[in-house]
């Protein structure tokens, strides 16, 4: 997607954004799985979820502009994101349940 944004001031910048925020929850789910703790593993995936939040306030920014004329692909975009959050949430849930006392 980020190759079919215009090659204007403002696409550019969305592009750039897009990138970091759209990868960098691979890369701190790669962290997350090497966590030293399951604090640290809930807060690595906390920084995913961030992340990934990012990636869908610009994808939507690109859908109402609209920065890009293939609308199914940002559709796409958006509704795999989604995914990815709902993932996200329910793992962290999950992993608050098991460090309470019980």
């Amino acid at each position: 997607m980020s190759e079919n944004l215009p090659e204007t001031m403002y696409g550019r910048y969305i592009c750039g954004q897009i990138i970091r925020s759209a990868t960098s929850p691979a890369l701190n789910y790669g962290e997350a799985k090497s966590a030293e703790s399951l604090n640290d593993f809930i807060h690595k995936m906390k920084i995913c979820l961030k992340e990934l939040r990012e990636t869908l306030v610009a994808l939507k920014i690109i859908q109402k502009k609209p920065l890009i004329r293939n609308t199914e692909t940002v559709a796409i975009g958006l509704q795999e994101c989604n995914e990815l959050i709902a993932i996200f949430v329910k793992s962290i849930q999950t992993s608050e349940k098991r460090k309470t006392p019980k």
